[in-house]
């Protein structure tokens, strides 16, 4: 992505905030034609003048003489109301040209003047002619008695307070960037705002400053608080009217106690007397509030001046919040936050799994101790015993007894000694072990903290990503408003849930999926007034609109109250398309209302540019899916149609269900499994091809996951931390509306919250998975996709997934290392493991023999000779009455260089004889060749 420079930067983020205007005045002006309003028209009225002021300060010319007319019209509107349907929706167009210009601006472009003569020009002539230009009356009554002091207080509020709030972040910016000239910039703009609301004074001050920042000679990082300081004092006079005492010239002869002071040090009591009046809180002025231009008091800074005498008032109580500063954030640097905190997630679960890890070596260094003791004990006990009976023999000589007898006097050797300090180390140990385990209290509880912060962080991250459901639902009562107007039907379009909060990605998303529904609603839904009347209807259609939460989830509805779906109707049109006659026959109401989602599905007797446009109800389910979302959907015959979306809350993190199937480890959403029961309490029952089990009530087929997911790719056993909560196969029942899947799985190892990861590839994902996630200790692992699940089982595609067969589970080659150094087991381990093999390790020749006639099935074994119990000789010896260890190459690798050695070994049945060191690569092809030619 290419950096913008400042300016430009500034420019683009200035058109983000006209957009934002432009949609308090299309909302506006949709209030206007239900319920004329005052306060609406000025809202109105704000919006446009800041994007005309705007506009001409950043330099987008088109933009501001646009928003300059329509501002005029919504001054000439508010003076003499207009009920004219005709000109609201001239006013919209107007409002749809600003928006193109917007978006032609944000590509640095300019609208051409064709555009400008054939587009814009006339709707801007029609307005002209049906409202003329503002007249001076129109002019007057925007400031005449209590609603022109209620314009100055509200654009004070507004344009004035987000002039100071962006100058105090400068100012609080160690480097205050372009300070000077943001400071110009603040002194032009509010003068003309001075000069608009006709208060000469305040004008006439901001000019004053302009000439001071025009002066070479002026230090603005010494000054910049002090002036903003003063415009604080001229705002307070505006908003409680009393403009008679506002400046009318800069004053910088400030103490210079005062330099040190923040702009925001003037306390209550202090406004009273600068104002002159008895409780500034309590100022009757509409819309405003103390905490709007000032913090609380802070304690007065020490000054040689005297202090003014004050009357305290007592404290009120605060009755309105302060406003919140917000500020405007990249998209894209929304998206690197969020990946950072995803991989905090994966470490947070990182750290919590080497937490259980030095849980578990902590318990067995505390097990090994008391062997050690034990052992210790065992020791010297013995040692007392043979001592006793040497000294019975060996009687020791009276002098060397001191005069004393064996049982008078006790006597220790080296041997005592040795074990004494043995002792006393094993107490040292227990005394560390004991600082292990306090220690690994405190990194318990610093875990977690840090797990608790990040969850909040991860909460309040997701929140700011979050916009409300009205910013997208706000976009549709004009669209029903005119197609009512277009079509002769009266509908109300009622939204519930606006405040909704929902990530803005899916936001995006459901855009035109939304609108899709809602067109349809008005096209196919609500019939005209006289077939309404005529089925005792009110004449005026609604469609709803609705969001809420449902547990992890936020549920969209579109309804309507027209005639519904028609199945008979649906049946036909999927007999005409090709739909076998058997199927139809048996299908259930339910069964043919999905068939509309079908691609190239479509009930309307011609394409029309209202609803569908001819495009199909799949390109709806299509582009949910993109967000894990689905829909489905309820109609009743004259009584409406009900569709039902549901996405997830967030999408970048999943709480999932941690399972092994097909020798793999596999994540669920846990908002997708209804519950998970043993697969041993449901017989399952064979029905036309399809085991199916009994479960609340409902058959529910049943899927073998194993069976389900083959690849050819070799199969290694899952190796996870701890042990699997449920070690015996299980069935995760999916739910998803009204379908339901048992899903068998083979072990049940977790729950854990984990960030997921989009796998970008040339090849697709195979058909169930949605993408993949990082567990703790970098495992990755695949992201099952319920809904796609439930999905191919509905359409049939419940068969295998393979491209070949599958190779078998002995394809990645197992070689078994015998030695007792445990450094050559793992050297010799890491080189085998390199090389793609899967290594088994015992710690001398009787381990490794258990091991085989336990059941362990290997295809080589590296064999050291010289080791306890059972050494080399006797491997080869004992390896051949094993049954399955007939055809096993055993490769000898040992200090021994000797001929006699060797000829032994071979005699026995060795199959490859290598002195240590030995050459990696020749050991490596020796094996190959030996594990090739035995299978």
């Amino acid at each position: 992505m290419l950096e913008l420079g400042p300016d430009e930067a500034v420019r683009l983020q200035f058109l983000e905030e006209a957009q934002d205007y432009l949609q308090t005045i299309e909302a506006g002006v949709l209030e206007l034609g239900a319920t004329p309003s005052t306060q609406v028209i000025d809202g109105v009225l704000r919006a446009a003048h800041s994007i005309k002021g705007g506009a001409a300060m950043m330099g987008f010319t088109l933009l501001s003489d646009l928003a300059h007319r329509l501002e005029d019209f919504f001054k000439v509107v508010r003076s003499r109301p207009c009920d004219d349907a005709e000109t609201h929706h001239l006013l919209l167009r107007a409002v749809d040209q600003l928006q193109s210009v917007i978006a032609l601006n944000r590509q640095g472009l300019e609208p051409n003047q064709a555009w400008l003569h054939t587009q814009a020009e006339p709707i801007f002539n029609q307005l002209h002619e049906r409202l003329g230009d503002p007249k001076a009356e129109d002019e007057l009554s925007l400031l005449s008695g209590d609603d022109g002091h209620a314009m100055r207080v509200v654009l004070f509020e507004t344009e004035v307070e987000a002039c100071l709030q962006r100058l105090e972040a400068v100012i609080q910016d160690p480097q205050q960037p372009c300070l000077k000239e943001e400071m110009a910039i603040a002194s032009q703009e509010l003068e003309g705002l001075g000069q608009m609301l006709e208060i000469p004074q305040f004008a006439q001050f901001c000019a004053t400053v302009s000439n001071y920042l025009a002066q070479p000679e002026c230090d603005i990082s010494a000054t910049a608080a002090s002036i903003i300081q003063q415009w604080r004092r001229c705002q307070a006079l505006v908003l409680t009217g009393q403009l008679e005492a506002l400046p009318t010239a800069l004053t910088l002869d400030l103490p210079e106690e005062a330099e040190e002071q923040t702009v925001f040090d003037l306390g209550l009591d202090d406004l009273n007397q600068e104002l002159g009046v008895e409780d500034f809180a309590s100022a009757e002025v509409n819309g405003f509030s103390l905490d709007d231009v000032l913090p609380s008091p802070e304690p007065p800074v020490p000054s040689t001046a005297p202090a003014p005498t004050v009357v305290s008032a007592p404290p009120k109580p605060d009755t309105q919040e302060p406003r919140e500063m917000t500020v405007r954030v990249a998209g894209h640097h929304l998206d690197v936050i969020s990946d950072l905190l995803g991989e905090l997630l994966i470490e947070c679960n990182g750290l919590d799994l080497q937490r259980t890890r030095l849980h578990r070596l902590l318990d067995t260094l505390k097990q090994k101790v008391r062997l050690l003791e034990q052992a210790n004990f065992r020791l010297r006990t013995e040692y007392d015993r043979v001592s006793g009976t040497v000294g019975a023999t060996h009687p020791i000589s009276a002098q060397a007894q001191h005069g004393f007898d064996s049982l008078e006097f006790d006597r220790y050797t080296d041997v005592h000694l040795l074990s004494q300090e043995v002792m006393e180390t094993i107490v040292q140990i227990q005394e560390i072990t004991s600082d292990l385990d306090l220690g690994l209290e405190d990194t318990e509880r610093t875990s977690r903290d840090l797990n608790r912060t990040a969850k909040q962080l991860q909460v309040r991250f997701t929140q700011v990503r979050m916009r409300p459901f009205a910013d997208l639902a706000n976009r549709y009562p004009r669209v029903i408003r005119e197609l009512s107007q277009e079509h002769g039907k009266t509908v109300d379009l009622v939204i519930e849930g606006s405040h909704i909060l929902i990530d803005r990605t899916v936001l995006s998303v459901l855009a035109d999926p939304l609108m899709h529904l809602v067109r349809n609603a008005f096209d196919h839904g609500i019939e005209p007034a006289p077939e309404r009347e005529a089925l005792g209807k009110p004449p005026t259609g609604t469609i709803l609109l609705k969001a809420a939460y449902r547990g992890n989830q936020t549920v969209i509805t579109v309804a309507d109250d027209g005639r519904g779906l028609n199945p008979e109707k649906i049946r036909q049109t999927a007999s005409r398309l090709g739909v076998p006659a058997g199927w139809l026959a048996t299908a259930s109401d339910r069964d043919l209302l999905e068939l509309i989602f079908e691609p190239g599905f479509s009930t309307a007797t011609q394409v029309s540019n209202l609803s569908g446009r001819g495009v199909g109800m799949d390109v709806v389910r299509t582009n949910l899916k993109q967000i894990r979302g689905d829909i489905h959907i309820n109609s009743a015959p004259n009584q409406g149609t009900t569709f039902t979306i549901t996405i997830p809350y967030t999408l970048s993190v999943v709480r999932v269900l941690l399972v092994e199937a097909a020798h793999m480890l596999l994540a669920v959403p846990t908002e997708a499994v209804a519950e998970m029961v043993l697969a041993d309490q449901y017989l399952p029952v064979e029905t036309l091809g399809h085991p199916l089990i009994d479960w609340e009530g409902y058959m529910t087929p049943v899927v073998a996951l194993d069976e389900y997911f083959q690849f050819s790719r070799p199969y290694r056993p899952v190796e996870a931390e701890g042990t699997p909560i449920i070690n015996d196969p299980t069935l995760m029942i999916l739910a998803q509306g009204d379908m339901a899947l048992a899903v068998k799985v083979d072990r049940y190892w977790g729950e854990q919250e984990v960030t997921i990861r989009h796998v970008d590839s040339d090849l697709a994902l195979p058909h169930g998975f949605s993408g993949c996630t990082i567990l703790g200790n970098g495992r990755i692992v695949p992201l099952i996709d319920p809904l796609a699940l439930l999905d191919g089982f509905e359409k049939g595609r419940d068969r295998p997934l393979r491209t070949t067969d599958a190779l078998p589970l002995s394809t990645q080659d197992t070689i078994l290392v015998v030695d007792d150094s445990v450094n050559v087991r793992r050297f010799l381990a890491t080189t085998l493991e390199k090389a793609g093999y899967h290594v088994e390790q015992a710690k001398d020749g009787q381990d490794a023999i258990d091991k085989l006639e336990a059941g362990l099935q290997v295809n080589a074994l590296v064999c050291d000779i010289e080791m306890p119990r059972l050494d080399g000789f006797g491997v080869l010896a004992h390896i051949k009455r094993i049954p399955h260890c007939h055809n096993v190459p055993v490769v000898i690798l040992t200090s021994r260089t000797g001929q006699k050695h060797r000829q032994l070994a071979q005699h026995l049945g060795a199959a490859a004889y290598f002195s240590k060191p030995f050459r990696e690569a020749e050991l490596l092809e020796t094996l190959a060749q030996l594990i090739r030619h035995g299978t």
